[in-house]
């Protein structure tokens, strides 16, 4: 019978999501621990990789195993064994042809940035001080991410991919306030912003390239025209485009895979 479980994980303790032959992996760590409770090989499948360093809330795999389990004690057992970097929230019955990565229709990530040093947001926010940087020019820049286009511009050298086109729904900066500023009454002004994107799929390390491009946008140096050539139109088909011609990755701590959502939930 074939399962759906949802997760949580802090992706600091790990080298990503997919197994790695000498480093720990947030699946391995989970097939390991599924396979001691229920005492047989456990295969998990998740809903895409995600880098070195980066976190996942409400992140969706699935696994297959007798039918008739318990699953809120499964649940209740996987929390007590796995590491405190990851939680288990739910375990339930899913049809039988249900495939966590496929029938993904949307994947959505979120990129936290705080401007001033803060000891409160350190392990999960990008502290960026350039002195003058302008988040409504990232902001227009980023309109030009949405729809259907070609982001090879965007994806780490050497990853094998059938396609790198990859249809945008949203992407944008929003200011926030941590919610211990909201304790206090306080508010984040202009010292507290998150970068939003959903899309159909992503390519390997494209949002922290993305994020790194529109920084370099922000602080002027890079214009809006010089970033909206990086995003290539789908029917792209020269060649000489590499990597090399964005900006830097933004670094992967202070990434999130937010969300991942299915046609029927």
């Amino acid at each position: 019978m074939r399962y759906l479980i949802k997760l949580s994980y802090r992706g600091a303790d790990f080298c990503g999501w997919q197994v790695q032959p000498d480093a720990p992996s947030v699946q391995q760590t989970l097939e390991k621990a599924l396979s001691t409770l229920l005492h047989a090989t456990v295969c998990v499948t998740g809903a895409g990789r995600t880098d070195t360093g980066v976190n996942a809330i409400g992140y969706i795999a699935h696994f297959d195993a007798a039918d008739g389990l318990d699953t809120r004690q499964l649940c209740y057992k996987l929390n007590a064994i796995l590491p405190r970097s990851v939680v288990i929230h739910d375990i339930v019955p899913a049809a039988a042809d249900f495939h966590a990565r496929f029938d993904a229709e949307l994947r959505e990530y979120t990129y936290f940035l705080h401007r001033k040093k803060d000891p409160f947001v350190e392990a999960f926010s990008y502290l960026y001080t350039f002195p003058e940087v302008d988040f409504d020019a990232m902001d227009r820049a980023a309109e030009s991410l949405r729809g259907c286009h070609d982001f090879r511009c965007f994806e780490k050298t050497g990853t094998d991919t059938r396609t790198s086109l990859c249809t945008v729904m949203q992407a944008g900066w929003h200011r926030y306030t941590p919610t211990y500023l909201q304790l206090t009454g306080g508010a984040g002004g202009d010292d507290y912003w998150y970068f939003r994107i959903s899309a159909d799929r992503f390519l390997r390390n494209m949002v922290r390239a993305v994020v790194g491009t529109l920084l370099e946008v922000g602080r002027g140096k890079r214009s809006m025209e010089e970033f909206r050539t990086l995003v290539l139109p789908p029917d792209y088909e020269g060649d000489g485009v590499l990597r090399s011609a964005a900006g830097e990755s933004a670094p992967g701590h202070a990434l999130f895979l937010s969300a991942v959502r299915y046609a029927d939930r």
